[in-house]
């Protein structure tokens, strides 16, 4: 079986060959019939929009619940917070997430009614963006703890405050050290965002089942929304690669690692 490439450059609207099938790609020849490859390129924008919105949310959300969820138990106050996180982390990460894109969609703006006004996009990224927070704020709280203890018994000495302590010390030192378990969640936005098809956010997955249906050519149409997918979450990682290095911690030894030293 060969491959038919020319199937991005016909018309969306009459299935005959677009001419400079390019340009309107690069913003060329507004009068051209819309080709399959400016509706490809169009639901790789989508696809980027929604995992950076939901990894946006993800990361803020997560942090927040992560750290609240490592606070020490000073009160009634603090154990709140804690119980309040831990639920919120049990909560979202067990309901799958396409579920969880149908509730904002279809059921959560029925009792909150602005969020009728917002547009699915952003409806699916608020349940992807909490469905990652809960897996990151694991992550930050097992980089906060991973720290030697001795880190906020020196910040009790000098006399920080809890909220002190975190802001110039713990957290600066854990996120740095959760970088590489992010970069794995980063990559997942991305693969998680296919589930806004479902919702008709005219993202990859979207474009692949209709433009199969409307060319007969899954063989081509599917091995480019895979290409896409692959190289969106490749260069997440190498962007978060980089983080890592730049971000890096001289001289500091996990606790685990330390342990594994000894023996």
């Amino acid at each position: 079986m060969s491959l038919d490439l020319g199937v991005f450059c016909k018309s969306t609207l009459d299935g005959e060959v677009v001419d400079h099938c390019f340009s309107s790609l690069f913003g060329l020849g507004q009068n051209a019939d819309p080709s399959y490859l400016d509706w490809l390129m169009k639901a790789w924008g989508w696809t980027l929009a929604v995992a950076g919105l939901g990894l946006t949310i993800a990361l803020i959300v997560g942090a927040v619940m992560g750290t609240l969820r490592t606070l020490p138990d000073t009160g009634r106050g603090s154990r709140s917070l804690v119980r309040l996180a831990t639920a919120w982390v049990e909560l979202f990460r067990n309901i799958p997430v396409l579920v969880q894109v149908f509730l904002w969609y279809h059921v959560i703006p029925a009792f909150i009614v602005p969020l009728k006004l917002l547009p699915s996009y952003w409806l699916v990224s608020i349940a992807l963006g909490f469905y990652t927070s809960a897996r990151i704020a694991e992550q930050v709280r097992a980089g906060i703890q991973s720290l030697p203890s001795g880190q906020r018994a020196a910040a009790t000495a000098l006399g920080l405050t809890t909220a002190q302590t975190y802001r110039y010390i713990i957290l600066p030192m854990a996120l740095r050290i959760v970088i590489p378990p992010l970069t794995s969640e980063s990559m997942n936005a991305i693969k998680n965002s296919s589930v806004a098809f479902a919702v008709s956010v005219p993202e990859l997955t979207l474009f692949a089942m209709q433009a199969q249906e409307e060319t007969s050519r899954g063989v081509e149409i599917y091995l480019a929304v895979t290409a896409l997918y692959a190289l969106s979450a490749f260069g997440v990682n190498r962007v978060m690669t980089l983080i890592e290095k730049r971000s890096r911690i001289p001289g500091f030894i996990s606790p685990s690692n330390n342990a594994g030293l000894a023996h």
